[in-house]
């Protein structure tokens, strides 16, 4: 039996991070200069190696602190990548992962050990491997979850208005949405609470703030509502 894995050829196991993010307009990608390539146009996921010692999960954790300082997101596996060369260095698996960040959570707490830059999904330069398949992938599985279940709050302030969050759900689908369609169908989920806040600066009246109810949003409702492009126009 121990000869039998002996014999085997041993492989290197990756683990690389879809990271999206939200700046009020557009949906955003975080990628990272690593110096795998010497084209200084290739960029790439972040990512980083499997221990012996660890596990999957805590490995991509653990891998997304370092490389942004933040814990606590919302982290979801979501494909295994093994072509047997699409590292041309080294016979690597890769364990592809999607993370949902408020950009200014990162630019508060961003490491300047790596040279990272969000990029608009519109205006994606060129990817190191197979990271462009995993990154198409990713926001197929977004706009699913985003459809299914209310993960695009990860994406947003701790407050902010129905007009914000109506951005951010076109931004994920790519497409526009019908306002008091959009209004109708957030307020009822009950997902929401009104603050007494306004947000200034739009508007002469000003938008009120929401936030959400944090004990609902656990639940993580099986049917949301249906933001699909083609229901919500």
């Amino acid at each position: 039996m121990v000869e039998q894995y002996q014999a085997q050829i041993k492989c290197l196991v990756a683990l690389d991070s879809i990271i999206f993010g939200f700046d009020g307009e557009e949906l955003k990608l975080l990628l990272v200069k690593r110096g795998v390539e010497d084209d200084g146009s290739t960029w790439s996921l972040m990512g980083g190696w499997l221990r012996p010692d660890e596990g999957l999960e805590e490995a991509a954790n653990r891998i997304l602190f370092e490389l942004t300082g933040l814990t606590d997101i919302y982290l979801e596996q979501l494909y295994t990548f093994g072509a047997p060369h699409r590292d041309r260095v080294e016979r690597t698996v890769a364990v592809s992962y999607f993370a949902l960040i408020n950009v200014t959570d990162y630019q508060e707490r961003v490491s300047h050990t790596y040279e990272a830059h969000w990029f608009s999904m519109h205006e994606l330069p060129r990817l190191l491997f197979d990271h462009g398949q995993m990154v198409e992938q990713a926001i197929e599985r977004l706009r699913y979850k985003a459809s299914q279940h209310p993960i695009g709050f990860e994406l947003l302030p701790e407050k902010f208005t129905i007009p914000q969050l109506q951005k951010l759900y076109e931004a994920i689908f790519d497409a526009p949405l019908d306002k008091r369609n959009f209004s109708r169908k957030i307020l009822s989920t009950n997902l929401l609470e009104k603050l007494d806040e306004k947000q200034r600066g739009y508007s002469k009246k000003g938008a009120y703030l929401y936030k959400v109810n944090e004990e609902k949003y656990q639940k993580q409702f099986n049917t949301f509502l249906n933001f699909l492009p083609n229901g919500g126009t």
